[in-house]
């Protein structure tokens, strides 16, 4: 009898085993099967744009920080650096700016300048990933689209500092309706790549060498967000001299801005003159044909007040 019920004992075992075992296999098969692979991951959307606003930790990846997107294509790694003729250079991918692999699951990438650097990824959403590089403790969030979905809106309006600053002035173009006033004769408008605060403006004709601009006129300038607005900001001028000019900043495209001025209704069309590439290390401003030493312009933070839109057209 004792042997009958160990003999059972020894069946009921293996029999459980066995079961467990065809589970474990079966539930790690699927597993296998559904794993996605890192280079999967990066490649699978054309760009991704770069939530500067949201990067969290306290150091620095510098290509990282200049680029609006970036792209991994077959062990190429493309950034665009620059808003205004986004979705052109290079396709929609912008300029390649060194190599990536993932063989490791770990994301190594080459920089042309900036050398190695690997990132941790993790899978935050369907169309968004967390880089995370140890060596800086610095995490940057990347938001996925296909060069035919990208939303070109919220990468103007959300970085529209930086816009202003992708040209070496602003040329007004045309001046419609409302009464007039001290601004109508300001005819060109500068915003530095040094920070985002510094404004320069100049009564010179229409048509002057943008080298030859005399920039008479300096002050700060701020950048609102408005209340119930993707599309729209509020933008201000302080002149040094105590007046200050407010407007609705408006992108017509990625060489052209509109500015509304509140107090006199009157509308501003400018239109971008020499246009600033910001490439790997160097600044090339195309019409004039020469460099500019600015090599690190990168993006901060921008944390933005809030207005309510005043006079509704």
């Amino acid at each position: 009898m004792k042997s009958l019920k160990l003999l059972l004992t020894i069946i009921l075992t293996g029999t459980l085993l066995s079961s467990c075992t065809t589970v474990f296999q079966d539930s790690f098969e699927d597993d296998f099967q559904n794993e996605i692979s890192l280079e999967q991951v990066v490649t699978d959307y054309d760009l991704w744009y770069v939530d500067y606003h949201r990067t969290s930790g306290n150091g620095d990846v510098p290509y990282v920080s200049k680029a609006f997107t970036l792209s991994f294509f077959n062990g190429t790694l493309y950034a665009n650096n620059n808003i205004a003729d986004i979705g052109i250079t290079g396709n929609g991918l912008g300029i390649d700016v060194g190599t990536y692999n993932t063989y490791s699951g770990i994301l190594k990438t080459n920089h042309d300048l900036d050398g190695a650097n690997d990132f941790e990824v993790t899978i935050v959403s369907n169309n968004e990933i967390r880089l995370y590089n140890y060596r800086e403790n610095v995490n940057y969030y990347l938001i996925g689209y296909q060069t035919n979905t990208f939303d070109y809106d919220k990468l103007f309006y959300e970085n529209i500092e930086y816009f202003l600053q992708e040209y070496v002035a602003w040329e007004k173009t045309t001046t419609t309706g409302g009464v007039p006033n001290a601004f109508d004769d300001e005819n060109y408008l500068a915003f530095t790549p040094e920070n985002i605060t510094t404004f320069y403006s100049s009564q010179d004709n229409f048509g002057t060498n943008i080298d030859s601009i005399n920039w008479s006129y300096v002050g700060g300038y701020e950048v609102y967000d408005v209340t119930g607005y993707e599309d729209l900001k509020i933008l201000t001028l302080n002149y040094d001299g105590g007046d200050v000019e407010e407007f609705e900043l408006s992108v017509i495209n990625d060489g052209k801005i509109r500015l509304y001025n509140v107090n006199s209704e009157t509308t501003y069309d400018f239109l971008g003159r020499g246009f600033v590439q910001y490439l790997k290390g160097e600044t090339v401003k195309k019409e004039a044909k020469s460099i500019v030493r600015n090599t690190s312009r990168k993006r901060t933070k921008v944390v933005r007040k809030t207005k309510i839109r005043r006079n509704l057209k």
